[in-house]
């Protein structure tokens, strides 16, 4: 029997999620585009307007690695054209389900949550 404050395996990623989320530079306005479209990390990182929706300013690899940390966590996942998947992400429902809590900005995250989103992203077996 499982005990009552036991998180399912569901609840557990969408609390790696949400703190992935608070984590990461992106801001709120970049997941809403994501719902409405797919974008990718050369068409962020070309963007003008990038402190709407992110907190520092993009580059094409850095946020490919981004896009690819939010797609192993279910967030995003990559869109598929007629040839197979593509190199533009979509926001998944898990990652709906993610932003929801937040309806102006997403806080962002104090310095112990940033180091321990960077030890699970980088050094998962630890």
């Amino acid at each position: 029997m499982i005990a009552p404050s036991a998180a399912s395996p569901n609840q557990q990623a969408l609390k790696r999620a949400r703190q992935a989320v608070r984590c990461l530079p992106f801001r709120l306005d970049f997941y809403r585009e994501l719902e409405q479209g797919a974008l990718s990390s050369t068409q962020l990182a070309a963007r003008a307007d990038w402190q709407r929706i992110s907190r520092r300013r993009l580059n094409a690899n850095r946020t490919e690695d981004d896009l690819i940390w939010l797609i192993q966590l279910g967030v995003l996942r990559r869109e598929v054209d007629g040839q197979g998947l593509t190199e533009r992400v979509r926001l998944t429902p898990m990652g709906r389900t993610t932003i929801a809590p937040w309806s102006d900005a997403i806080p962002p995250a104090g310095p112990l949550l940033r180091l321990w989103h960077w030890l699970r992203q980088h050094r998962p077996r630890l």
